[in-house]
Parts: C-alpha cells; sequence; structure tokens
C-alpha cells in the first residue's frame, strides 16, 4: 500500500540539500548519523518559539499560560539560577507531576547549558534520595507532595538548594516559592553558547527491578528526534498525497493541541510530545492523572487534536461509557507508545473516531524518544509494526553472539545514530554492556519486513522459552485482546519443571463481561498454534498494576500470582 510512493518521497526528502540531509559526524569516536541542517542545541528550538508569543502555550486545569509569558518565566528561571550560582555543565532536578512549571523549568536549564535530571514522581523518599545522591544536582524544584517526601530524608537535601510549586502561602522554612523567583528575576534569557553534544538531560529508565540508571541525553539527540519526529510526519503525508490519498492542495493546518496522557519525566511526554508540540507553536493540554473520562471533556473542551499515550490509555478512552457522548472530532492522530499497539485496537482507532489517524511509536529512553514511528493507511495496513527506522539511525537485527540474522528473521534489535544517550552516569559497566562501538542494544527481539518496517516482538528477557519452542508474550497478548471480553492482559512465563517455562497469562475483564479461562484458551488455540496458548490464567478483579509510564509490572505481577493458584 502506497509504499513506491513513500520510498520517493523519502528518497526527496532526504537527498543532498534537501531538508532533512543527513550526513555523518565523530561523536565519541563512532561515525554518527545526523541531520546536517540540525538546530546547534535545545536553546535554538525553544527561542524560535517567540514567534508564538500571543498563542496559548500550556494548559492546566483552568490556567492558561500563553507562549509569551512562558518565555517570561522561563527567562526568569534562568536569571535566577544564574544567580545562585548554577553555571553551564551544572545540574538540576525537576520533581513533580505535569505542572506548567515542568516545561517552563525544562527549557530554562537547557537554555542556558544546565542539564535537566527528571525524577520520577512515583518515587518514594528512598528512591528519591538515591537519584539526588547519582546525578548530584544543585537545586531541586518539586511540587509539595514530592517535597513532603523529601523531608523524610533531610540528609539527602544538604547542600541542595529547594525550591517548591504548588505549595500555596505555606512554603517550609529555607524553601525557595517558585512564584517569587518568576516574579523577581524579570528580563531577556541570558545568552549562551552550546554545543551540539553537550549534556542536556538525565532521565531515569523505568526498570521494575534495582536501582535504575540514569540516561545522559545531549542537545544533539533531542534535536534529533525533534526532526526524525517532523520529517515521519512529512514523509508519510507526502507519500498519501502523491497517492491520491489526500487532497493535492489543502488549507494549512491550525496550530497542534496535544494531551499529554504520561508523565514528563520520561521521553515519550517530554521529548516527543512535549518538543513536537512546542516547536509547532502548539498547545499542551496537562493532566493531574490520567482519567478517561476527563479526557474526553479535555478533548472536547480544548480542540484536542493529538493524544498518544500507552495503548491501555486508548483502549480505556474508546471503551468508556460517555465516549459518545463528547465531541471528539477534533482528534486527528490517537495511539501511543511504550508498548506495542495490539492489531485490533489499530483497527478500533480507526473505526471509532471521524478523522483520527491510528498511530504509534517505538523508542526508549536511550534513544532520545523515537527510533520508529507509523500512522495513518500505512499503520492500518501494517497494524503488527511500528514503523519504519528513522533517517539517523542505523538498524541491526542480531543473534545472541551479536552476528546479524537473515533479513525477515526475528533478533535482537541494535539501533546507532545521534539520538543514543552518551552514557548511564557513573555505570561504566552497564554502559559497556549496552552500546558496543555506538551500537545500542535495545533489548527488544524484532524483524524488519521487505518494506523496512520493524515489527517487535517481544522484550528479549520476557520470552518463554517453552520445551525449546520461543513463545513471544505479544503475540499471545494480542490474541487475547481479540476476544471482547478482554480490557487488559499481560503474558508472562513461570518455571515449568518439565518444559522449563509455561505460559501464562494475567488479564482484566471489561466491566459486564465474564467469560472463563478456559474459554480464552480455547479463542487462542484457535487462533495460534497451541503450545502457544496460556496454560495459567489468573482472571483479576482490579486492573493489572502499572510503573509510572504506565507498562504493565511484569515482575511484580508474576511474583504477586506466585501465591495464587491459577484457572
Amino acid at each position: 500500500m502506497y509504499y513506491r510512493e513513500l520510498d520517493e518521497a523519502w528518497a526527496e526528502l532526504t537527498a543532498p540539500d534537501a531538508p532533512f540531509e543527513t550526513t555523518a559526524v565523530d561523536i565519541r569516536g563512532v561515525p554518527t548519523r545526523t541531520f546536517r541542517r540540525a538546530p546547534a542545541s535545545v536553546r535554538d528550538i525553544w527561542m524560535a518559539t517567540r514567534a508564538f508569543s500571543d498563542r496559548d502555550y500550556l494548559v492546566y486545569r483552568e490556567e492558561r499560560l500563553t507562549y509569551a509569558q512562558a518565555h517570561a518565566q522561563s527567562a526568569a528561571a534562568a536569571r535566577w539560577l544564574l544567580k545562585h550560582g548554577v553555571m553551564q555543565g551544572d545540574r538540576v532536578a525537576i520533581a513533580m507531576r505535569n505542572y506548567p512549571e515542568w516545561m517552563i523549568l525544562y527549557w530554562a536549564c537547557l537554555s542556558i547549558g544546565v542539564t535537566v535530571v527528571g525524577m520520577n514522581a512515583w518515587w518514594v523518599a528512598e528512591e528519591m534520595a538515591f537519584a539526588l545522591e547519582d546525578s548530584r544536582p544543585k537545586v531541586i524544584v518539586c511540587d509539595r507532595e514530592r517535597l513532603d517526601r523529601l523531608v523524610e530524608r533531610p540528609e539527602a537535601l544538604e547542600d541542595l538548594v529547594v525550591v517548591a510549586t504548588r505549595s500555596g502561602q505555606s512554603v517550609p522554612d529555607g524553601v525557595i516559592a517558585w512564584q517569587n523567583i518568576v516574579a523577581e528575576h524579570t528580563g531577556y534569557m541570558p545568552d549562551a553558547i552550546i554545543e551540539p553534544d553537550d549534556d542536556a538531560c538525565i532521565f531515569y529508565t523505568s526498570g521494575t527491578t534495582g536501582r535504575p540508571k540514569g540516561a545522559l541525553l545531549t542537545h544533539r539527540g533531542c534535536v534529533n528526534n525533534l526532526l526524525n519526529l517532523q520529517f515521519a510526519a512529512r514523509v508519510q503525508a507526502l507519500a498519501l498525497e502523491r497517492a491520491g490519498h489526500t487532497p493535492a492542495v489543502a488549507a494549512p493546518p491550525a496550530p497542534p493541541v496535544a494531551l499529554l496522557t504520561t508523565p514528563l519525566f520520561h521521553v515519550t511526554a517530554n521529548n516527543c510530545a512535549g518538543y513536537s508540540t512546542t516547536a509547532a507553536g502548539g498547545t499542551i493540554v496537562l493532566m493531574h492523572r490520567w482519567d478517561a473520562g476527563e479526557a474526553l471533556q479535555l478533548i472536547e473542551r480544548e480542540r484536542v487534536t493529538s493524544l498518544r499515550g500507552v495503548p491501555v490509555m486508548s483502549r480505556e478512552l474508546l471503551h468508556h461509557p460517555d465516549f459518545a457522548k463528547h465531541d471528539t472530532s477534533s482528534l486527528q492522530t490517537m495511539g501511543g507508545g511504550g508498548a506495542p499497539l495490539p492489531p485490533d485496537l489499530v483497527a478500533r482507532i480507526d473505526q471509532s473516531l471521524a478523522q483520527a489517524r491510528p498511530s504509534t511509536g517505538y523508542g526508549l529512553t536511550e534513544t532520545s524518544g523515537i527510533i520508529t514511528t507509523v500512522e495513518s493507511r500505512f499503520f492500518i495496513d501494517k497494524p503488527g509494526s511500528v514503523g519504519r527506522v528513522m533517517p539517523t539511525f542505523e538498524a541491526r537485527c542480531v543473534d545472541d553472539a551479536g552476528a546479524d540474522v537473515q533479513r525477515g528473521a526475528p533478533g535482537e534489535l541494535w539501533v546507532r545514530g545521534a539520538p543514543v544517550i552518551k552514557e548511564y552516569i557513573n555505570r561504566p559497566e552497564a554502559t559497556a554492556e549496552a552500546i558496543t562501538d555506538g551500537w545500542f542494544h535495545t533489548g527488544d527481539i524484532a524483524r524488519i519486513d521487505d518494506e523496512g518496517f520493524v515489527h517487535i516482538v517481544d522484550r528479549k528477557k520476557d520470552m518463554v522459552l517453552r520445551g525449546g519452542e520461543n513463545v513471544y508474550c505479544a503475540e499471545v497478548e494480542a490474541c487475547l485482546y481479540r476476544e471482547n471480553a478482554v480490557a487488559e492482559c499481560c503474558v508472562f512465563g513461570v518455571p515449568d519443571e518439565r518444559l522449563g517455562e509455561e505460559v501464562a497469562a494475567a488479564v482484566y475483564l471489561r466491566d459486564g463481561h465474564s467469560i472463563s479461562a478456559e474459554a480464552l484458551r480455547t479463542h487462542c488455540a484457535r487462533q495460534l498454534s497451541r503450545h502457544k496458548a496460556p496454560r495459567y490464567i489468573w482472571l483479576l478483579t482490579e486492573p493489572l498494576p502499572r510503573n509510572a509510564n504506565g507498562k504493565f509490572m511484569k515482575r511484580d505481577l508474576r511474583r504477586m500470582l506466585a501465591m495464587v493458584d491459577a484457572l
């Protein structure tokens, strides 16, 4: 479907002197793909948005900030940081929910060469203390809930300047109020010269066991991720236009309005939705926490054009009892990343929304955002794919020895390019294990088809090895989701004395639906090889546990269910 047109559009946009021409530069001794015309730093991206001064930028509940107001507050924060001894190359931690202050402070720091440490808002005091010790920021800016947690570990705050936001009038002694900073430090953004490979931010990986690792992203990586997103939108639209699927002449698009559904301390919300919406002069609508009913209200009120999150969010929105009562006609894209979008959900998005295109992206913290992305007719045609690898990446699928597998065969996906992180801070062994000659080992099993589209088969370590046969959890989950009664499911391996591992599934049913475990096995056996059907099934009465980024916590789930008899 339109693959010849896609190839032609791709070649045109990346040709010499074209907007998305790539080149190779030496980064830490490795020849690395990057966009030739990429801005030098994130500062350049933020400063360019002063042209949108009168437009709404950040919306949170009843609060609204224009670009002009956001720039004024961002410049004030930057001037305050410099006044308090925070210099280029230093670090500032942000620990809060998705409040407007998050984005404002982020742009302030990166615009003067200060590195942001994004702290997980779900962390307890001990985890926060670890991250502060690990990253060594000079300042921490936190909301009241995070501040109250840190008070439990006062030693973690030693030698730190603490700024509190969303604290009302009762700021504790020794803590500086955010509102005073933005009110008292007026003026333009201070000047700074920032190199492409300077540190931009540290985002902690969302692993569910052991200590998290701080992934160090660069300005070049963040900028290239934005351009990859812009390229993906341009190339797919151009291909469809040339195939006659869209009008050759269309009215100029209105500025986008993005509903952020995932936390800003991860690349999905910050580097993808946040960057792309900001660079386009659009509006970012923030939520305190995910709630499908509230999301429907915001889509209607703010005329939201884009909703991206983990797949369960799209599913909950479409299944919400009030879905038909709200005007969702403004939506143009819906989908997300963080986990494969089940094929049934791709079709449901296409059928349920008048103009919205299903979309997904695949990437990691360690790649500053997306590696691949796909939307519209290409996604509908290949609902099991996550799209083509973006221009600033090379990609390989390798076996356990690191040798390339045959084209189309599954193997661990390795990628190399400008968006790959510099390192895991303070973890030289982990860095060496994860990156070989610039190639980042994603830990995901993938195959690349004849059209160059990547299909994520599963997490390498989550693959079930049953009697010598590989069972890929994502395939079984996609099958379970095709049963209408299933709201959420998670497939994993459990120890088995005879086979080594057996396939197991935790299932949460939709309200008002019922189905037996045996019926679910029969459903799977009809569509998959019998050895892939779950031997053990737990029908849960509560939604599956998720981490802060909305992903199901397989290890916690497996540990919890070990004490409960399966059906």
